[in-house]
């Protein structure tokens, strides 16, 4: 049997299989979840942290900042997870979500990185 051919190896291209799901849109939703988890985690970190040394106006739009982020980040997730369990065969990750996620995570990381330092 040969790699490009048929089974018979007459040059024929074979079938796509049929795409079996299984187990992978419950995994795909639980990482979902549990990143969500995390940047909640997050941000609620960031808010302790920026208001533990009393209140002031910097700290105040960095907690702002890091709630919105946050609360962009709970929307698309949830937006993503509803698409993987409404079917049996979910669509793939648009470009478009991946990127709004990516950069819903790296501004996180940079409001935290400025709460640090």
């Amino acid at each position: 049997m040969s790699a490009a051919g048929g089974a018979a190896g007459d040059g024929a291209p074979r079938a796509a299989p049929v795409r079996d799901p299984g187990l992978q849109p419950e995994r795909t939703r639980l990482a979902w979840r549990r990143t969500t988890l995390s940047g909640t985690v997050a941000a609620v970190l960031a808010v302790k942290t920026a208001l533990h040394g009393g209140v002031s106006p910097a700290g105040v739009l960095v907690c702002a900042l890091c709630c919105l982020l946050w609360l962009g980040f709970v929307l698309l997730a949830q937006f993503r997870i509803r698409r993987l369990a409404g079917t049996a065969a979910p669509p793939a990750l648009t470009a478009r979500l991946a990127t709004a996620a990516v950069l819903c995570t790296v501004a996180m990381a940079v409001c935290a990185a400025v709460l640090v330092f």
